[in-house]
């Protein structure tokens, strides 16, 4: 039977097959494909897609994807698997989160929905959006490969105007999570490794030529009179394209080459952006039938000597670092859940919030540019990375390059971070030099930072990457993991970086459910005695510029399995059900009362 599979050439000879992947791993869906999606209309294709797990990856074996609807009574063969019929699941969601089965499943999965169209104007082009998938996701439609993309954190579109037809399509995509050794991250990491497509899968369409890229940012020359326009237009049309702020009365051309790219920059005062002051812009660009508009704040933030100074002046980052975790939906992360973060933040009297350690949903950025937060945006370069491997390079600039292309118009963004706890090694300073040389080539207006090492033997900060970055994140755990607290006095002594330093990790477990402890490690008042000292000796250092203690709300972890963890890493302040408050929540929030009344 398998010698005759329609579709699956010699079927036989595909199970042995070792190569099957490669036809169909181009990771030509990156961000040269992305386009600018604020302001345009969008189709929403989230819903009830079909939906199968393929652990041995026999859908790409036996190209599933090649199969065409036929009722199952007039198949004239036996069958694996029908993409047509059968289970279906919500997108966007975990599959982790849907059926005990596949909480800790991973490999392939196959997603398949139909696409009713209208007849396409000969003017008009089709693009898809995928808000995530995690982690490799391959799309086909009506049969036909059409790329894959790499990441399982940032959006990527894919364009479907010329394999689309009239009535009927059929779109399959195909996710896999496993975790490899050449990936970002590789397989040892310490959150877990949901699968799916877990942000929202859109259609767009937009006329031949559109404005692909659209940058706007305040000059950072500490000048605040300037208003620059990098732009990127897709198509033969390379007329100027029109750009308005309305409430600065701008209304100006910027000219495109022929390579379609356009700058030009604008005398013009606005209202700065800060903390206390969220203001926001109406900003639209239009080329012929194509417009785009977006809100966007305007602020500098710039790094002199150990200050970090927003808008010229010096501040300190009160924060707090979260993941992308939920007890019930993983990583699909829900509009009140969001608005939930962003209070508790404010309950804590934070300005500030570390995502950790990959990008979060846009949706996260956006609010946090109108409730006047400010953000370190990170990749998930993290632990042991294949540093020597230019593939794994590839997917690590790729990655930056996507969340830096999708918010670098939010003024609550004010850090790009380029990786966590690495060890310090020749390839590795080369690799994340790179990362910091193309943030920078991409966006002149923020930070760099990563979370840098400690020499534990000298007990002082020590790695050769500071040289190259603008602030140095340290991750301490001084009454936790390191068991002496007077060590953080001497290493605070010890060091002296001439640049600020960002406490991006600190704290301690604090389990509250049944079976708890009153006293000791993984006690809550442990937890809290753990933060009393932590705060007594931070706000004594001159050098130390913010904190952003691990971590907000408890979350979900594979390797932590311990009686009081069982699965979860328990340093929230807040429980895992986002409500329970612990007690170092409140220790936290005098602290920084105390520090905003300074300023």
């Amino acid at each position: 039977m398998l010698e005759r599979m329609e579709g699956a050439d010699n079927g036989l000879a595909c199970l042995h097959d070792e190569d099957y992947d490669d036809p169909f791993n181009t990771q030509n869906l990156n961000s040269s494909t992305l386009i600018f999606t604020g302001g345009r209309k969008s189709e929403s294709l989230n819903g009830e897609w079909n939906f199968c797990v393929d652990l041995l990856d026999t859908g790409l074996r036996q190209k599933w994807f090649s199969f065409t609807p036929e009722a199952p009574e007039e198949k004239t063969e036996p069958y694996d698997y029908d993409p047509y019929v059968g289970e279906t699941v919500p997108v966007p969601s975990c599959w982790s989160m849907l059926k005990d089965k596949w909480y800790f499943f991973e490999g392939s999965a196959w997603y398949t929905r139909p696409l009713d169209l209208d007849e396409q104007p000969d003017d008009e082009r089709l693009f898809l959006r995928v808000g995530a998938a995690q982690y490799d996701c391959k799309v086909f439609l009506n049969g036909e490969f059409l790329g894959n993309h790499y990441g399982g954190s940032t959006p990527f579109n894919v364009e479907l105007t010329k394999q689309a037809k009239q009535g009927r399509n059929w779109l399959m995509l195909c996710v896999n999570n496993t975790r490899t050794l050449d990936r970002v991250p590789m397989r040892n990491t310490d959150w877990f490794n949901y699968g799916g497509i877990y942000r929202d899968v859109e259609l767009y369409r937009t006329p031949k030529t559109l404005i692909s890229d659209f940058f706007v940012y305040l000059v950072p020359d500490s000048s605040y009179d300037k208003i620059a326009v990098e732009l990127q237009v897709n198509g033969p049309d390379k007329t100027p394209v029109i750009v308005e702020l309305a409430e600065l009365g701008i209304k100006v051309e910027v000219p495109i080459d022929q390579d379609g790219f356009g700058k030009l920059t604008i005398p013009a005062k606005p209202e700065l952006w800060s903390p206390e002051n969220p203001r926001l812009y109406s900003v639209s660009a239009t080329l012929s039938a194509d417009r785009i508009e977006d809100q966007i704040g305007f602020r500098q933030i710039e790094q002199i000597g150990t200050d970090i100074l927003l808008n010229g002046k010096p501040i300190f980052f009160r924060g707090i670092s979260v993941h992308e975790d939920d007890e019930f939906t993983g990583k699909v992360l829900r509009d009140e859940d969001l608005e939930q973060r962003f209070q508790h933040a404010k309950e804590l009297n934070c300005n500030f919030m570390r995502f950790a350690h990959y990008p979060h949903d846009e949706r996260a950025a956006k609010m946090a540019d109108r409730e006047g937060i400010l953000l370190w945006e990170e990749i998930p370069v993290y632990w042991a990375i294949d540093f020597k491997n230019p593939d794994t390079l590839k997917d690590a600039s790729n990655q930056l390059q996507e969340l830096i292309k999708r918010d670098r118009n939010r003024a609550s963004v004010v850090i790009w971070s380029v990786g966590n706890e690495n060890p310090d090694t020749d390839e590795r300073l080369s690799f994340m030099k790179h990362l910091v040389d193309t943030a920078r080539d991409m966006d002149p207006t923020r930070l760099t930072s990563a979370a840098c090492l400690v020499n534990h033997t000298k007990n002082r900060i020590e790695d050769r990457l500071i040289q190259h970055i603008n602030v140095i994140g340290i991750n301490e755990y001084y009454g936790w993991y390191e068991e002496n607290f007077d060590d953080l006095i001497d290493f605070l002594d010890n060091s002296d970086p001439g640049k600020p330093v960002v406490i991006s990790e600190t704290g301690a477990d604090g389990y509250i459910g049944e079976g708890k402890l009153e006293k000791g490690f993984f006690s809550e008042s442990y937890m809290a005695e753990v933060y009393r000292k932590q705060i007594a000796t931070l706000r004594q250092r001159e050098f130390v510029k913010g904190i952003s203690p691990w971590i907000l709300y408890d979350f979900r972890v594979e390797r932590r399995q311990n009686m009081f963890q069982q699965g979860w890493n328990r340093k929230g302040l807040i429980a895992s059900d986002k409500k329970t408050k612990k007690t170092a929540f409140k220790l936290l929030a005098d602290f920084y009362a105390e520090l905003k009344a300074k300023n």
